[in-house]
Formats: C-alpha cells, structure tokens, sequence
C-alpha cells in the first residue's frame, strides 16, 4: 500500500492539461482562461469627462467663458475649443481638444451663454485620461485564472464576445456488478440500485467535469471489456467496483489486457483501501471501491485534483481550516481515517462534530457531513482538540481559510 499523498503526486504526475475552445463570454463563467489576456487598447481610449459639467482650458485671470457647445456621452467633437470658449459636457464624453479641465455643473453660474466659476477649481480636474484605467499590453487575466463576474466585465468593456478556455474534460463513469439495477428499477432481495455513477457525476459537475455514463458491466470478462473500451472515447474513465481481487472482480486484469500500466492499486486509507489508478494509453483510469462512501472520498482525493489540473487549475487541493472538536474521536486501526464530519462557523473559529455512523456504505454520513477529518491510525483526540478539516462546502463560513498542497 502506499500513502495518500504518494497516491495523489502519481496522480498529478500521469494527468495533462485538457486542451482549449473558444466559448462565448457568459460561458466562461468558472472557467480557466487558456491564454494570457492582454488589453487591445488603452481604457479609457480618450481623455474623458469624469462628471456633467463644462470642458474649458483654465487660465490665470480668466474669469468667464462663452458656451459654445454641447457634448452629450457618445459624441466626438472633432474641432479644438479655443481659448475663452467652453462647451457643455456629459459624464463620458471626450474631452475636446483645448480644453484641460471639467468643472461641475453645480460650481458654476449661467447667463445668457456665458458661465462664471462659483468656486476655485484646480486645473486637470474631473478628466478621466487615456489609459488611467489600464495601458495598451497590459496583463488583464493571466492564464489559470478563473473567470468571475469581474473578469467578464472588464473582458466586456474591450469587446470580446468569446473567451479561450480549457475544454470542459468528458470523463466517462462506469458502474460494475452483476448486483446493480438502473435507477428506475424496482430493488428486490440482492439488488441495489445503481447511486455510485450518480453521486460520481455530481462530484465531477461540481468539480468543472463532464460526465459520460455509460451504465452498468455485468461481472464477466467481456462485459467488463466492452465498456472499459467503450469508456475510453472519453478523455478519462472512473469505474466503481470490480477492482478487488475477488472471483469476479475483473477490472484490473481487463485494464493490463489493454495493455495499460498500474500506477497503484492499494492506498492506505480508509475507506478507499483498494482504490485503483491506472493509464491507458494517455487516458487516466480510476478504479474505485464499490462501496458509496469509499467511493465518493476517492473522488476527493485522488480524482478532484486530476480534473483541476485538466482543467488549468493552479490550486488543485480543498480547502482547510482549523477546527475545534466537539467531542473525542477514536482510530483504533492500522490505516489512516478520513472520518466524515460536520463544521460550523463559531466567532472567529470553526466547531466540528463527527457523524455517528461511519460506515462505507452509509451515504448519510456524507450528507450529514461537510467536511473530511483524517485521523492517524492508533490515535485518540480528545474534545477541544484543534483539528484541520478539509472543507468540502466551498461556501462554509469566512474564518480563517488555508488551502493544502502536495
């Protein structure tokens, strides 16, 4: 067996960035941006009036000016303003040549065409200049970015209507056992229904993947080829079950048919012992315990952080916080425990409790739970402990949040 994080630095090192597409902008919500993107232009591209007022030159001793005309937003005065004249502008507008600074309505008197300053005012006020906001060439979003809100804005306001991203990557999902009904079936003594290839695609939608199911492979050899084959038109493929050493379990021997590499194919952990990785090809296999709880903590570990790194992510790991325990907790095995847990913000700090039940077949310690707790084997922690969690609810509380590395 090898260590968790052994597992996920085999991982990392077999799994490629996903190429690019050019999607349009509201699109590109959450999104990695696949290229470095640089400003087209200066913003703003002119000099421009700040607020609603008047555009003169300001001059020592000058005490009134002629209007001689109006600029509301989106119009160019193309003709220079010459010295005594002023012109009425609106917030946006260019300033026309001639005139360096604007004052505010408010600050001046009218009459009869002609205005007068109520107050002093000091020259090069309210003009927005060109390229104050950003210079033509400069950085806007570095590549590995995610696109948010504010960066489809400032996208906007240079006018790209589509975006460079890495493709979303298709990960076909592969449940096996000859146990298994679709859902929609009817369960009857000996079966169950299929929820690992659901809970998979969720976590893999939530992590930025496209999920393929491809159903279910009856425990026979052929079977277990013909969709492990078929799996592999998608850029990678995630298999629940079958990857034991039983009788039945087929799922390794049909991966070294294919003529595909192990990288590892025991993890010590619980659950998730006999949590399999493999490559076939240049296409990453991940074969993971059948049991729901196991299966779902393996995503987490090992296969999130793949399809981050697919997906041009820099921070490839969960969060952490600190985290006081509400009561002991116990790891009386040989393998280290993720232990299922729920966090709550409590002040400037976090409280966890443990769920009762941590059986790996009890998805409701996970739904119950929001974060991942791993205790060493043989270890007690004593309530009031300081622990970290992994947090697996990205929008849990605003205390003091780390994020882990390998």
């Amino acid at each position: 067996m090898i260590s968790i994080n052994a597992a996920q630095e085999i991982v990392l090192k077999h799994t490629t960035q996903i190429d690019s597409e050019s999607v349009p902008l509201l699109e590109a919500i959450g999104r990695i941006i696949a290229v470095d993107m640089r400003a087209p232009h200066d913003l703003p591209l002119s000099n421009n009036s700040a607020m609603d007022g008047y555009a003169l030159a300001l001059r020592p001793g000058q005490e009134q000016w002629n209007v001689v005309d109006f600029i509301p937003a989106g119009l160019l005065r193309t003709a220079p303003v010459c010295q005594g004249d002023t012109v009425k502008i609106m917030t946006g507008a260019p300033v026309p040549a001639g005139c360096d600074t604007v004052v505010p309505i408010e600050d001046i008197t009218e009459d009869g065409g002609v205005i007068r300053l109520n107050r002093s005012i000091k020259r090069g006020s309210n003009i927005r200049k060109q390229g104050e906001d950003i210079l033509k060439g400069n950085l806007l979003i570095k590549s590995g970015h995610p696109v948010r809100p504010q960066e489809i804005g400032l996208l906007a306001s240079f006018g790209w209507s589509t975006l460079p991203v890495y493709r979303k990557p298709r990960i076909a999902i592969l449940a096996t056992g000859d146990e298994l009904l679709e859902i929609g079936s009817i369960p009857s003594p000996g079966k169950i229904i299929n929820s690992n290839s659901y809970s998979l695609a969720a976590q893999l939608v939530q992590a930025g993947g496209e999920p393929v199911l491809i159903g279910i492979a009856a425990d026979t050899r052929k079977a277990t080829r013909d969709k492990i084959v078929e799996g592999l038109q998608a850029d990678g493929l995630i298999i629940s079950g079958g990857a034991s050493v039983g009788d039945r379990d087929f799922v390794r021997e049909t991966i070294l048919e294919l003529q595909g590499e192990l990288q590892f194919s025991k993890v010590n952990m619980k659950p998730g012992k006999p949590a399999t990785f493999a490559t076939i090809g240049s296409k990453p296999v991940f074969a993971l315990p059948g049991n729901p709880v196991a299966a779902m903590v393996c995503f987490e570990m090992f296969v999130r952080p793949a399809i981050l790194k697919m997906l041009g992510y820099s921070q490839l790991m969960r969060p952490t916080v600190k985290a006081v325990l509400s009561g002991q907790v116990l790891n009386s095995g040989e393998r280290p425990h993720l232990v299922s847990v729920r966090v709550a913000p409590e002040g400037d700090s976090y409280k966890a409790s443990t769920i009762t039940n941590q059986s790996s077949a009890n998805l409701a310690s996970l739904t119950a739970g929001n974060g991942l707790l791993r205790l060493e084997p043989h270890s007690l922690l004593l309530a009031d402990s300081v622990v970290e969690i992994t947090l697996l609810d990205p929008d849990l509380g605003t205390g003091d949040i780390h994020y882990g590395t390998l």
